[in-house]
């Protein structure tokens, strides 16, 4: 097998990354540094657990906010078993691909109820749990309880396919970027290992205009010893993602209240607040207002981006709606927080309210 197909390359070492680690790591609120994690100070596995949670497909900066409000409302894992459901929800709104609010909270029920609030340290005991897949168990697994167990998210993929210049294309490739990022993996540090690793590609081997010159790894780096570092990891052609169209409907009582649903436990935005409104497909289905009032049409389009579609929302408003016979709730001013709720349902609430300011 030739240099530009993966061979294992022995020029790079953990140990040149560690040391590099211990000067350039990077200050995360969940985070243990590395110098005292050596004098003996151990990670909170729950807060390894919620923080690679929230870090599913969600970048660093989105959440650290996040995670300081959800420790500083559930310090423990015990608290956030007990926290009301709608109460996490409503915490978790804006962050995206709510699947994972209800299974954290799922997944803080096991442990707390039936674990008596102990996280397992070993990838096959917490991929049982909740919510926990393979990349989530070896980052738990390495980061909380320095277990030698290989973890692979897109900055480590794109580190390997470098290092090694693995030229196959994702996510073909991604078993083969597996078994050569274990390695490197070393027994020990593993979990200072596994967060220098995802550093070097967050930081210095990014997506566009790697920064080689300052790279732990360059003098073994076969990518950047063929000049070719920029262009991986090459990947699969995506296909086009389609477009959906749906209505929402905005209504608001003589009071000031407004018209909400939650949505169903199950499906896209699960158990999250929004605004009652059609299905959203392709085409636009026949829809019924939630209520009978005067519906007047925003002439502007909410537009938002979900994982697998574009989506185009239409929105009506009705103002001073004062009927009561319907299956959706009305909450007051008090009760009701916009960032409570998802980002597309915020969008709405936004372009509403901005043309209700133009119009008065």
């Amino acid at each position: 097998m030739a240099w530009g197909y993966g061979l294992q390359n022995n020029l790079v070492n953990s140990t040149d990354l560690l040391s590099w680690y211990d000067v350039n790591a990077r200050v995360m609120p969940w985070r243990v540094a590395p110098s005292d994690r050596r004098a003996g100070v151990l990670p909170d596995p729950y807060f390894v657990w919620l923080s690679e949670v929230m870090l599913q497909q969600t970048t660093v900066a989105a959440v650290k906010d996040y995670f300081v409000k959800f420790t500083t409302l559930w310090p423990t894992v015990q608290d956030l078993a007990a926290a009301p459901d709608g109460d996490v929800m409503a915490a978790w709104a804006g962050l995206g691909y709510y699947a994972r609010a209800r299974n954290l909270l799922k997944c803080a029920r096991v442990v707390a109820g039936e674990l008596n609030g102990v996280f397992p340290k070993t990838e096959l005991e917490l991929m049982k749990l909740p919510g926990i897949g393979p990349y989530t168990a070896a980052a738990v697994s390495s980061i909380a309880f320095d277990v030698q167990a290989t973890v692979l998210d897109g900055n480590v993929e794109r580190v390997m396919s470098r290092v090694h210049a693995v030229l196959d294309p994702l996510p073909a490739s991604k078993e083969h970027l597996r078994a050569l990022a274990a390695k490197l993996t070393p027994a020990d540090r593993a979990g200072d290992y596994a967060q220098a690793v995802m550093d070097l590609g967050a930081t210095v081997c990014t997506p566009r205009s790697p920064s080689c010159e300052i790279c732990p790894w360059m003098a073994g780096c076969v990518a950047h010893k063929q000049g070719i570092a920029a262009e991986l990891p090459r990947k699969t052609p995506k296909k086009k993602v389609p477009t959906r169209v749906g209505v929402v409907y905005l209504a608001r009582r003589v009071d000031g209240a407004v018209l909400l649903e939650r949505r169903p436990d199950k499906g896209l935005l699960g158990g999250m607040l929004g605004w009652p409104g059609s299905e959203w497909a392709v085409d636009q289905l026949p829809h019924n207002p939630p209520i009978a009032a005067n519906w007047t049409t925003l002439n502007t389009v909410v537009r938002h981006t979900f994982t697998h579609f574009h989506l185009e929302l239409t929105v009506l408003v009705a103002n001073d709606v004062t009927g009561t016979d319907h299956i959706y709730d009305f909450y007051d001013m008090e009760q009701f927080n916009p960032t409570d709720l998802p980002t597309v349902m915020r969008k709405v609430w936004e372009a509403t309210n901005l043309k209700l300011t133009k119009d008065n």
